[in-house]
This record gives structure tokens, C-alpha cells and sequence, in this order.
């Protein structure tokens, strides 16, 4: 989920029926040479309505919105374009994962758009990945409009996070990629200490855990979540727009869990250089942070808090 506005810019004011695109999302009939016009898609999906708009300023980019709440964007010519704030930083978690162009396994928890599963083809050739996606019409849609390349080696699963993620082998996975919401919320059994048990079991002893996180003031369910996280894993940084750690609007964070030591420098640097620069926290202030929030367990979970709908208007 993604602030509407922060990342989208260009695209369409209104959602509509969909044309005559193509397998590839581009649409023929184009005015003069070289131009091409596109459509709004809209479709019911099982999370709700789905629609894919496109982008006016990235000629094959499209943005994926369910209900009106944005969850991804993909340029087919440039899978390595990370255009939403928290998945650059999810971008960034990838690149740090392993030196440069080593392939990697990767497990997708939440499928989207299937952005992050292109950029790590894009920027990882021969690495192995597996999407799990609750909702099976979104990844007809998606299949249909936004194909993903023949040559990657992404398979697609449609079926609950947990589930998908409980059928996977122990030390099968270097990263494992957690990008899960029904509508704007992440659904109570994936927030669990139970639930990055099973993580942890999957991942490979060096493997790391990321997570989109959302949470607003006064960052109730963001403490929870770090506090869960600390008791699974010993190492941990957060990534978040200052306002947001301030508990000042609401937003996403990006968590990054591992058994061992974080590239915690590299990681800050990234961050507080992109486009909407954030903030990393880690270690004692991260710790602190929590406030002695309680560990989330299965019993207890709840999922995240909706977002007020300010969130989703254009500023």
C-alpha cells in the first residue's frame, strides 16, 4: 500500500473500462508515428475492484490500485524503475542481499503487481522466485495486462501467504519478501510472532526477512510489529519517512529482520538518498522505539490499522 499522489504522477483522474490492449499492456491505434494510447483496465477482483492506470509519463507504466488504495506500479520496459518510496527501499534490500548480479531465492509474500519479483529478475538474472498471492483474479489480471518476461524464472502461486509459505523447505530462501495487505490491511495471522517463525525457518541461516509495514500516529501496531520481530530475530533496521516516525501522518516502513549482522550503513545510505529521502533506525534507538510494546502472537493479532482516507487523495 502506497500513499496515493506520492508516486503516481501523470496518471488518469478517473477509472475506466479497458480497451483493445494487448498481452503486453500496450495499446495500437496510436496517434502519429511512434505514439500509442492507453486505457484505463478496471476489473472485480477477490480483494476488490482492481484498476490498472496508466502512467503519462513512462510510456508502457502502469499503476495497480485496489479500491482506490495504490499497491504497485511496473514499467514493462524498465522493470528496474522502482517508482513507489517503500518499494525503492525494498529495492534497496535486494540489491544489499548478495554482491552484485548473484542470483538469488526469493519468496514473495503478496504478489501485486509482480513489481518486485521483475526488478530482482531485472537486476539478478537466473534468480529463482516465488510469488504467493491470495487473491487468484488479480494474477489473471496481472498475467493478462502486465506480463512478466518468459525468460524469468518467477513462479506464481495463488494461495494464502501462510499457507504458501508453510510448504516451503527449511533454509530454502535468501530473502523472503512480505508485501501482504487485503485492501489497505495486513491481514492478523501474517503479524505474528508464529508467523516469523515460520519465516525464519524458511529463510537460510545469512537469509534476510523485509516487510511493508503501515501504521499511523501514535504507531501502536509499527511497535508491536518491531517488538515481534526482535523476539525472532536478533538483527533488525526500519526504514520510514521522518513524518512517519515522528507520528506525524500515516505510511509505510519498510522492517529488515536477519539472524545475522545488517549491512545497517550501506542500507541508511541508500535510504536517506532517494528521491523522498527516509530515516533508518536500528540497534539501541530502534529497541527503544517499541516503548515496551508486547509481542504479537497468533491469540492476539489483529491486522494493521486501516488508513484515514485522506491517505488516498490526490494533494
Amino acid at each position: 500500500m502506497a500513499r496515493r499522489g506520492a508516486s503516481t504522477r501523470g496518471r488518469a483522474k478517473a477509472p475506466g473500462k479497458g480497451g483493445a490492449d494487448d498481452a503486453t499492456g500496450r495499446r495500437g491505434g496510436g496517434r502519429g508515428p511512434g505514439r500509442t494510447e492507453r486505457e484505463p483496465v478496471s476489473r472485480q477482483v477477490a480483494g476488490g475492484l482492481a484498476e490498472l492506470l496508466p502512467d503519462r509519463e513512462r510510456p508502457h507504466g502502469w499503476t495497480l490500485l485496489i479500491d482506490g488504495a495504490p499497491q504497485s506500479h511496473v514499467d514493462l520496459d524498465d522493470p528496474a524503475h522502482l517508482s513507489f518510496a517503500y518499494q525503492r527501499r525494498l529495492g534497496h534490500v535486494i540489491d544489499l542481499a548478495a554482491p552484485p548480479l548473484r542470483p538469488l531465492h526469493v519468496l514473495h509474500l503478496g504478489g501485486g503487481a509482480f513489481t518486485l519479483a521483475r526488478y530482482t529478475a531485472a537486476t539478478r538474472p537466473r534468480s529463482t522466485q516465488q510469488i504467493v498471492e491470495l487473491d487468484a483474479p488479480l494474477v489473471e489480471l496481472v498475467r493478462d495486462r502486465l506480463p512478466l518476461d518468459p525468460q524469468a524464472r518467477v513462479r506464481v502461486r495463488a494461495a494464502d501467504a501462510r499457507e504458501g509459505l508453510g510448504r516451503l523447505p527449511d533454509g530454502w530462501a535468501d530473502l523472503v519478501i512480505a508485501d501482504v495487505f487485503s485492501g489497505a490491511r495486513t491481514p492478523a495471522h501474517l503479524t505474528s510472532a508464529e508467523f516469523l517463525t515460520e519465516v525464519r525457518r524458511v529463510l537460510k541461516p545469512e537469509g534476510r526477512y523485509t516487510a511493508n509495514l503501515t501504521d499511523g500516529p501514535p504507531l501502536a501496531h509499527l511497535r508491536g510489529q518491531v517488538a515481534t520481530a526482535a523476539a525472532v530475530f536478533p538483527e533488525l533496521a526500519l526504514a520510514a519517512d521522518p513524518v512517519v516516525w515522528r507520528g506525524r501522518r500515516f505510511g509505510n516502513a519498510v522492517l529488515l529482520a536477519s539472524g545475522l549482522p545488517l549491512p545497517v550503513a550501506e542500507f541508511t545510505r541508500r535510504v536517506a538518498s532517494d528521491p523522498h529521502p527516509g530515516r533508518v533506525e536500528h540497534g539501541r534507538a530502534l529497541a527503544d522505539f517499541t516503548g515496551g510494546a508486547a509481542v504479537v502472537t497468533d491469540a492476539a493479532a489483529k491486522p494493521s490499522p486501516a488508513p484515514p482516507p485522506s491517505v488516498f487523495e490526490n494533494p
